[in-house]
């Protein structure tokens, strides 16, 4: 579920035990969560998160510098790291206990759709759009069929409006229910 919050997107993956809300950031094609959060994700404590995150940038996995981010935040005497979706990512896949085996299952068969497919569909987003989708399948089969060349402004408006449908990177709506 994606829902709007102080101008601000928060993509929301659902757990077996309750959701939990994560900082969707446009401008770098990323989620971001605290520690407490990929915590609660994982169903694991602090101090294997914490070690899974120290091994990760040890590891040279993934670099600290652009993947955390540090802010302070009401009720807080210090900052707060928050982390990248490739972190996020990379400790679900070292974290063992059911809630890390449910994402991971959920992870694996998203990137494996994509790869073979070539593109994921969103279903939560295509359907609040479905009409307008409908519309614009219907036209561009009747081009299709007219044989009139496509312009390349409306090839790339048509993917601009369905790309947030079509390339689902989020953690919107992904767990399979088991």
């Amino acid at each position: 579920m994606e829902k709007e919050v102080k101008n601000k997107k928060l993509a929301i993956y659902q757990a077996k035990n309750g959701a939990i809300e994560l900082r969707l950031d446009n401008k770098q094609d990323t989620i971001w969560a605290t520690q407490s959060e990929l915590c609660f994700l994982y169903g694991k404590d602090q101090s294997v998160i914490s070690r899974h995150i120290k091994n990760i940038f040890s590891d040279k996995e993934i670099l600290e510098k652009s993947n955390v981010q540090k802010m302070h935040i009401a009720n807080s005497d210090k900052p707060v790291a928050f982390y990248s979706l490739d972190i996020i990512l990379a400790v679900g896949y070292r974290t063992n206990s059911s809630q890390a085996i449910q994402f991971r299952k959920w992870a694996t068969k998203t990137l494996k759709n994509h790869i073979t497919k070539g593109y994921t569909v969103n279903k939560k987003v295509l359907q609040k759009n479905y009409e307008e989708f409908l519309k614009t399948v219907e036209d561009i089969k009747l081009l299709a069929k007219s044989n009139q060349q496509i312009s390349s402004d409306d090839i790339l408006e048509l993917i601009k409006t369905f790309s947030s449908a079509w390339f689902s990177f989020t953690f919107i709506g992904a767990v399979a229910k088991h």
